[in-house]
């Protein structure tokens, strides 16, 4: 066994993981083992379908120090008038180079590819007997929190029959022209965007079936857009949002505030959704999406043969045998044991979202702090762990969440101009491009200011009144 020493034992070199290195880098010069099962840095997104792309514009993923994409409008597609969405292979070109370029040059990392971590210091090669021993002179960062799964890796939970071909979405490209009919099965972003997919590429709306368990509320991406040029969008949705916020009068009412000032989106407006995982959409993505009539609700897929799905309630829906089933019913993630926990322990940093569902913002905080405080409780204060929302229940209390932590900061002179400076955060563009100068910029802001309070107050109560 090789004895081998560093100040961070960092576990997976995901999206968080290298996030928070690169913070360190700059932040400290504390140095670093990274161990990872994948052969390249990146996470989840070597495993990630061909077509994926970022929901938010790439200002706001990657890592603090170096920009991801090309920071330009996009002119075409779906996507057109807003900031670009960096794709899978390109994102996953992004983590590689920078584990090449900025990584191991300072000569302050020492990576471990195809390598298992069996905990208490201890990994071993995937493809050898060799094993390792980490004297760990800080802590152990472990990046793996978010248990993250994507459909290639995904066990999935109903039966097909021989004959019957169901695959992950990965496989689509590549099998799509051997099918007239598709049928779409889960209710999440993977399936919405298999959807666009099939109709950007010509599909016929009448040929799909889109087997959506529970309908999502969506983020209009028009309201999350970086830079002083959309900040009456951006800014000024967050402030519709306060006042949705501050005058619902319940979960229900609080929805459709926000969808009548343009920042929350649904396929049908007759349906109420029951789903919240931060989904974010263009209006264009949207109009595909409802161009399919075909959707079966509020149910799930028990089996499938070549003449009918039976589903879980025992229903049973006919099907045409020449049908491709695409199975997008990978839950993104799937937390180990709870949904949260202390970020700062003796001797451990569990990575999670202090400001959902920015993890990657939320990687970078939590290194700086990390990096400038001193005990666990001072660090624990800043780090209030924002749990992932999964209904819209829950997107209350993780945008209170997000409001609790940002006054806290804003309130920490080194953590405010910090933040401010970060690339990674949602509004740091605007601010830097002196966003808010305008008497409409003042006005917005004034509004925010106006409203938070009550707000907080008001969806509180909501909280409160909700079934136990």
């Amino acid at each position: 066994m090789k004895q081998i020493e560093a100040d961070y034992l960092v576990i997976g070199t995901g999206a968080v993981g290298m996030t928070f290195v690169d913070t360190m880098l700059d932040e400290s010069d504390a140095n670093f083992i990274m161990v990872d099962r994948h052969h390249m840095p990146g996470g989840h997104w070597n495993d990630a379908y061909p077509f994926v792309r970022l929901h938010q514009p790439s200002a706001f993923y990657g890592v603090g120090s170096t920009e991801l994409g090309s920071n330009r409008i996009d002119e075409t597609g779906s996507n057109k008038g807003y900031y670009d969405l960096a794709s899978g292979p390109e994102i996953s070109a992004y983590f590689e180079k920078l584990m090449r370029e900025r990584f191991l040059p300072s000569g302050r990392v020492q990576y471990f590819p195809m390598c298992e971590y069996t905990g208490d210091g201890h990994f071993h090669s995937l493809l050898s007997d060799e094993r390792y021993s980490v004297d760990i002179g800080k802590k152990t960062v472990d990046g793996t929190f978010f248990n993250t799964t994507v459909p290639s890796m995904h066990q999935r939970k109903f039966s097909v029959v021989d004959g019957v071909t169901c695959i992950p979405p990965n496989d689509l490209p590549r099998l799509a022209a051997s099918y007239k009919r598709f049928t779409v099965l889960g209710g999440g972003k993977t399936a919405m965007d298999t959807i666009v997919w099939l109709l950007d590429n010509q599909a016929d709306p009448d040929a799909i079936c889109w087997v959506c368990p529970r309908d999502s509320w969506l983020i209009n991406r028009s309201s999350v857009q970086p830079g002083a040029d959309f900040f009456e969008k951006t800014v000024g949705g967050f402030a519709a949002n306060v006042e949705a916020m501050r005058d619902a009068k319940s979960v229900e009412d609080l929805f459709t505030r926000m969808e009548s000032a343009g920042t929350m989106l649904r396929v049908d407006k007759q349906v109420q959704p029951t789903m919240f995982h931060y989904a974010t959409l263009s209006e264009g993505e949207l109009v595909q999406l409802q161009r399919v009539k075909n959707i079966i609700r509020q149910q799930r897929v028990s089996a499938i043969d070549d003449r009918k799905m039976t589903m879980t309630d025992g229903a049973e829906v006919p099907a045409d045998g020449d049908t491709l089933y695409i199975d997008c019913t990978a839950r993104a993630v799937e937390f180990k044991e709870e949904s949260t926990k202390p970020v700062f322990e003796p001797g451990l940093i569990t990575l999670q979202a202090v400001f959902a569902p920015l993890v990657t913002y939320s990687a970078a905080v939590i290194a700086y702090v990390e990096a400038h405080y001193e005990t666990d409780k001072e660090k624990n204060g800043l780090c209030i762990p924002v749990e992932l929302a999964d209904t819209p229940e829950e997107w209350m209390a993780s945008t209170l969440g997000n409001m609790m932590n940002g006054y806290n900061w804003s309130q920490n002179k080194e953590l405010n101009e910090w933040t401010n400076r970060c690339r990674l955060n949602p509004n740091a563009a605007a601010i830097r491009e002196g966003a808010g100068r305008e008497p409409s910029h003042r006005e917005i802001i004034g509004r925010i200011k106006q409203g938070t309070l009550p707000a907080v107050m008001n969806v509180q109560k909501l909280i409160a009144q909700l079934p136990s």
